[in-house]
Formats: C-alpha cells, structure tokens, sequence
C-alpha cells in the first residue's frame, strides 16, 4: 500500500501554530495575571498530555501496526508535531518565565532552578531532537516516492522521544504545584 503524499499541511496546521502565540500576545498585552496564568496552565498541561499519550498509548499501538499504517499514522501526526508542539511548549515556557517575573518569585530559588533545568531538558529534546525529524519527515512526504522506511523510523522515534518527556513532564508539574503552594 503506497503512502499518500497528498496535503500533509494546510490551514488548520498555522491556526495551531498561531492561537497559542496570539493567547499568550493577549494575555502580556493585557497584563492581566488570570489570563497569562490560564495560558501557561493550559498550553503546558496540554504539552505534556501530548507526550503522556505519545508515549504511553501511541508507542504501543505504533508497535503492532504495519509499516505502511504506520507510515500513514505518523503523517497525519506531522502538523501537530512540526506546529502545535512546538507552539504549545514555547508559549508555556515563555508564559512561565513572565509568570514568574510578575509575581516576583526570585529566579535563584531552588525550585525555579529546578523548573529551569527540567524546561531546558524538556527544550533541547523536544526543539533539538524531536522538531528537526518532524521536518525531515515532512521533507520525505513531500517526494515523489518517499522512503516509507525512513518515515517509520524517524516517525517511531519522535514517539519515544515524546515518551521520554513524561518523565519531565511529571517533573516539571510536581515542581510547578510546589510554587503554586508556597
């Protein structure tokens, strides 16, 4: 079964690149503390309930599919990976870093240390690693023939990857409920 190449992006794909952005404009525009914290809350939990079921729920059923499923499965992944993933953790890292600012919680504490070190950790795989397959798959997509193997393979570990940030995940959320406390 040969994988359609058809329209792997269109409109919706910018519109999940760009409400978040926008959200977090209003929100600083505004400087209303409710809503910047809403847009951190809700563009964070949503980041890591996306990594929570790629990695907990897609790994698995990833693993008993065949390749060409696959193939069609991670393609029909590719706009929300290559655009509202990577919306969604710098609007939340970005939210969380004025949040912060604004209540005046000292930078060298070390719990913000601590969320500091986990962002980076979360950042580097997810805009190191995670971001630039996302483009390399989309680049074989758009071939005449693409490498359905290469598409797997790159698609499977960007689900691993994404897997892997639950660890980080729960981390960074124990760290931001301790703050919410104090």
């Amino acid at each position: 079964m040969p994988i359609r190449t058809a329209r792997i992006v269109g409109p919706t794909s910018i519109l999940t690149l760009v409400i978040p952005v926008l959200a977090l404009a209003a929100a600083l525009q505004t400087r209303s503390l409710l809503f910047l914290d809403y847009v951190h809350v809700i563009t964070g939990g949503t980041w890591a309930g996306i990594d929570l079921f790629m990695g907990l729920v897609m790994s698995r059923v990833m693993r008993s599919l065949l390749p060409e499923a696959r193939a069609e499965i991670i393609k029909k992944l590719v706009p929300i990976m290559l655009f509202f993933m990577p919306a969604l953790a710098s609007v939340a890292i970005t939210a969380g870093i004025y949040l912060a600012g604004w209540l005046g919680l000292d930078f060298l504490s070390p719990p913000i240390i601590a969320a500091a070190i986990i962002v980076v950790i979360l950042g580097v795989q997810g805009f190191g690693f995670i971001l630039p397959n996302e483009l390399r798959i989309f680049l074989e997509l758009r071939k005449d023939k693409p490498n359905l193997d290469k598409i797997v393979k790159l698609g499977m570990k960007n689900i691993y990857l994404s897997g892997s940030q639950t660890i980080f995940q729960i981390a960074i959320i124990f760290v931001m409920a301790y703050l919410a406390t104090v």
